[in-house]
């Protein structure tokens, strides 16, 4: 393929050489995803189809994003900064990537799933009752991130993520897939900061973000929100270079398949369908809808699909979230049948002064929030008393008053402050404010409106209501696919405008950058420094492997006890490749040794191996002589409730072996 952007006789510039390898992340992902999806659906989701089809339909984006890339105004020097930083980010976080691969919270869960697809191509995960002897009420297929379903288990979460870390599987490097991502991330949004700011910013902002601690964390483990974040600020920077209604119409994919990485992004994208109808008031079509549409819809069909015990689970937050966005749609569509008649209307003079007003109104709100509200919430459902259990044991280890209620939800605008720090926080309010008011007044700025209306509505969502079990940094991870890079992005701008007021009132500005940088950089590495040198999860992957190299290949197992059945059913059976289940109990936590003996005989009847696990030696010794097979003493994540965190928690997993004689 022959792209305009080289059609040179020289060397492309800088500037377009930023604009390219800034796009390029959200094309690849967004390729990927749209080939693996189907053959996923297909169950064939296999490394040698998958690879193809991505590479075409890479081509066929390509063609229609790159061949009018924009030159940004950029310099070798500043463009070589970027590549720095995103080569820093993917070096520090490979060498001290994590390994959760034990399930215990998502990343494992992500990660275990991705093994599942990688290596058997289709979904769901079979339970093989037969090797068990058949179905018997005392067995249990489900686990932590493993719903039970008739005949089957389902994976936890949509399956954008799993597919991307399935190539990491495919090339013998799971865990290293995150830093990659991570590393990508970067440059996705110093490309957005070069468009809407200026390159002279894009180092300076993908530095900030590269070092932030939400950022480190979820570019060393497999979770879902880095990927979400490429395609929403590649989409962003799509949009923003688009010359036709096939660059529109590409922008609105890449937007829209965010939904296919998480179900939260519905939400994140609901400005770009408010966006694409003022773009058919204003008679510029309707590829940005249409877009947007395919790629919504291709995650609603993988959620369906894939990931219905899980939207079940979620239906207090989903059903709610569905709600919105038909009546946004439904506004979107009244507001672009009564266009003309609005455009008649002539806005009071005061409107642009009182809608900066409000923004600062709103941080403001946010600000005084821990002084008038508590958030709490009752548990109803089975989930809520596992928070709330979750809850009171992080709260006595923080030494604070018991109350399993709480959610420390009010705090959300203080945790970012504690990963950004004050600067980038006020000086994102002063660009929004600014930013607002000109929008409002002539309609200038016109370039910013959808980034500040993704910014502004899905920070202030999210620190609204978070819905996270709000332990750090846990709950960080929230921050990441708008919040911490939407703030970012606005502070630079704010910075770029103070700098220019006092330039244009003649005040000298050569001190202004390295304040800026120390303004940025400071509060973020005080907080970083804390963890940003402490691996967490490691030696997961040989426990793993010792495991599956003591269970035979002929084995059925069975799980005696409920820690270990939690966190390893679905890493016995798709990381090791055996079939696996928990045996059912009642109030005790290990089952009745008779349900045990029944299903040992049935295993032999079916002709394999029975072989027995726990997380104790003395819940065995009633079928066998047990082995230790996993004796791992690792560090995990820190659980702060109040204050950022600055350190990690020890954390012991036992797993114990019998073959019944």
């Amino acid at each position: 393929m022959t792209l305009a952007w080289l059609d040179h006789s020289r060397r492309p510039s800088a500037g377009r050489v930023l604009a390219v390898a800034t796009v390029l992340p959200a094309l690849a992902v967004a390729a990927w995803l749209l080939a693996g999806l189907p053959l996923l659906l297909a169950g064939w989701f296999k490394p040698f189809p998958v690879t193809v089809l991505a590479a075409a339909v890479l081509v066929v984006l390509g063609k229609v994003a790159l061949t009018r890339m924009p030159d940004l105004d950029a310099t070798a020097r500043q463009v070589g900064g970027v590549f720095g930083v995103a080569l820093l980010s993917l070096v520090g976080n490979a060498i001290l990537h994590s390994e959760q691969l034990i399930v215990r919270r998502d990343p494992a869960t992500y990660a275990q799933y991705a093994i599942w697809i990688a290596r058997n191509g289709s979904l769901p995960v079979p339970q093989q009752a037969e090797a068990f002897g058949g179905a018997d009420p005392a067995l249990r297929f489900d686990s932590i991130g493993f719903y039970d379903a008739p005949g089957a288990v389902v994976p936890q979460f949509l399956p954008g993520p799993p597919m991307l870390f399935a190539a990491g599987e495919w090339l013998g490097g799971l865990l290293f897939t995150p830093p990659v991502l991570g590393a990508l991330a970067t440059l996705v949004l110093a490309g957005a900061v070069a468009r809407l700011v200026g390159a002279r910013w894009a180092v300076l902002a993908a530095l900030a973000f590269a070092i932030s601690l939400p950022i480190l964390y979820t570019s060393r483990a497999t979770f879902s929100e880095i990927p979400s974040l490429i395609l929403i600020f590649g989409g962003i920077a799509l949009l923003h270079d688009a010359r036709g209604r096939w660059d529109s119409a590409l922008a609105g994919l890449v937007f829209g398949l965010a939904v296919l990485v998480r179900i939260d992004a519905l939400r994140d994208v609901l400005p770009v369908l408010a966006f694409a109808g003022l773009l058919i008031a204003l008679r510029r079509g309707f590829s940005l809808l249409a877009g947007l549409a395919v790629g919504v819809g291709l995650g609603l069909v993988a959620a369906r699909t894939f990931a219905g015990p899980y939207l079940a689970d979620l239906s207090n937050s989903v059903r709610p979230l569905l709600l919105i966005s038909v009546a946004v749609l439904v506004l979107t569509a009244v507001g672009t049948a009564l266009a003309g008649r609005l455009s008649r209307l002539r806005p009071p003079r005061w409107l642009p002064e009182v809608g900066a007003g409000l923004v600062v109104l709103v941080m403001l709100g946010l600000a005084v929030r821990p002084w008038v509200q508590t958030v709490r919430r009752t548990p109803n459902t089975p989930g809520d008393w596992r928070t709330f259990e979750f809850l009171v044991a992080t709260q006595k280890n923080n030494g604070l008053p018991i109350d399993g209620t709480r959610l420390y939800f009010e705090d959300s605008l203080y945790w970012v402050i504690w990963y950004v720090g004050v600067p980038v926080v006020v000086f994102a309010t002063l660009a929004a404010a600014v930013l607002v008011r000109r929008l409002l007044r002539d309609g200038s700025s016109f370039e910013w409106l959808l980034p500040l209306a993704i910014i502004g509505w899905t920070t202030v969502t999210t620190l609204l209501r978070p819905e996270i079990t709000p332990d750090h940094p846990w709950a960080s991870r929230r921050l990441v696919p708008v919040v911490i890079p939407g703030l970012i992005m606005l502070a630079v701008w704010g910075l770029a405008w103070c700098r220019d007021r006092l330039g244009r009132r003649g005040h000298g500005t050569r001190w202004f950058g390295a304040a800026a940088v120390v303004l940025v950089l400071a509060p973020v590495a005080v907080t970083s420094i804390g963890i940003a040198f402490t691996p967490i999860e490691r030696g997961e992957r040989a426990a793993v492997e010792r495991l599956c190299e003591s269970i035979p290949s002929d084995a059925s197992v069975l799980i005696v006890e409920r820690v270990t059945a939690d966190r390893f059913s679905q890493v016995v059976r798709g990381t090791c490749g055996v079939p696996t289940a928990q045996v059912r109990r009642s109030s005790a936590d290990t089952p009745s040794p008779v349900a045990v003996r029944r299903l040992i005989e049935k295993i032999r009847k079916a002709g394999r191996a029975p072989v027995l696990l726990a997380a104790e030696s003395g819940q065995l010794t009633p079928y066998g002589t047990p082995r230790h097979v996993v004796a791992l003493d690792t560090r995990q994540d820190e659980r702060s409730l109040v204050a950022p965190p600055d350190g990690a928690w020890r954390l012991v997993v036992n797993v114990w072996m019998t073959r019944p004689a």
